[in-house]
């Protein structure tokens, strides 16, 4: 750093032709100018300026090294500006992975907008319902429901919390009953996601009350749009989170069963790689989703039992 200051120092020296204008333009005292200045010339064992109560002037050594110098902090402040128009106009591949689901639902819907806003980023969105590794697969930005990951040179921002619900559709439940307790669902056609943890065993809290069910499936299945599809053609009771039926129950195509009770709440994380600097596209990507999940009110809508659904 203090040589940068030295050589910029000289630079601007050489052009007003005054330590103290030089000193002034770079936010310096008139004495760390001289100080800067003379430890110059020192470690170059060469006098750069000339200087007497009247005038400065360049030495033949110095006039020398001003061509170089100056030339050296143009293409820097070059670079610095070049840096600074892509921060505003970010540009490259942005390479997005996240569940099938969350990519449908919430991701897909939104790159319209952020295309538009960020004409020169070209969008690469990996659906996968497993995690796949950030580092190995050159991921830029994952959306995960998981709340750490096992690499510490990930970074994770939260942006909101969701339920998980079961939910069928009212035909299936017009044939088989509707379940008025934990006990009933073993008597129900249960559709499985096969990717959650210990996916036949669902484990229920209401208020300081604890119960553990084990399930078996009509259906299992390793994606969740496979489930809902099966549910609204009223094959069973699915278990969800809420980001994935919520529309579906606003609208009445699957309604909440055992709503009082409370599965596990899921964590929606951004997770990218940790750097001190984001890059502009990494950066526009994550202030953009959540700028969107705020003005969405997502964590309230998904987290709010459905008996309020006329207040959401």
């Amino acid at each position: 750093m203090d040589r940068w200051t030295e050589i910029e120092l000289f630079v601007q020296v050489a052009e007003t032709g005054s330590l103290s204008r030089a000193a002034e333009a770079l936010d310096l005292s008139n004495a760390a100018a001289s100080r800067h200045l003379s430890a110059l010339e020192d470690r170059l064992g060469a006098r750069l300026v000339e200087r007497n109560t009247r005038r400065l002037y360049l030495t033949d050594t110095g006039r020398e090294f001003f061509g170089r110098a100056k030339t050296i902090v143009a293409d820097l402040k070059d670079a610095e500006s070049a840096v600074n128009a892509t921060a505003l106009n970010p540009t490259g591949v942005l390479r997005i992975t996240a569940s099938l689901s969350f990519a449908m639902h919430h991701v897909a819907p939104l790159l319209r907008e952020y295309t538009q806003r960020y004409p020169n980023v070209q969008v690469h969105l990996e659906a996968a319902n497993r995690y796949l590794d950030i580092i190995d697969n050159n991921i830029d930005v994952a959306i995960r429901t998981r709340e750490s990951e096992p690499d510490s040179n990930i970074t994770i921002r939260r942006v909101a919390e969701t339920r998980r619900l079961l939910a069928a559709s009212p035909r299936y439940l017009a044939q088989h009953g509707v379940p008025k307790t934990l006990d009933d669902l073993h008597r129900h056609n249960m559709l499985i996601y096969t990717f959650a943890n210990n996916p036949n065993e669902l484990r229920f809290k209401k208020n300081d009350e604890v119960s553990m069910i084990t399930v078996k499936g009509l259906l299992e299945a390793n994606d969740g749009q496979l489930l809902r599809a099966a549910a609204l053609d009223g094959m069973g009771i699915l278990v969800q989170p809420t980001y994935i039926l919520y529309e579906d129950i606003v609208a009445g195509r699957l309604v909440p069963v055992l709503d009082d009770w409370d599965l596990p709440h899921l964590t929606i994380n951004l997770a990218y790689p940790s750097r001190k600097h984001l890059s502009a596209k990494v950066r526009t990507f994550i202030d953009f989703m959540v700028e969107y999940f705020d003005k969405m009110d997502y964590e309230r809508k998904w987290c709010s039992r459905f008996g309020q659904i006329d207040a959401l």
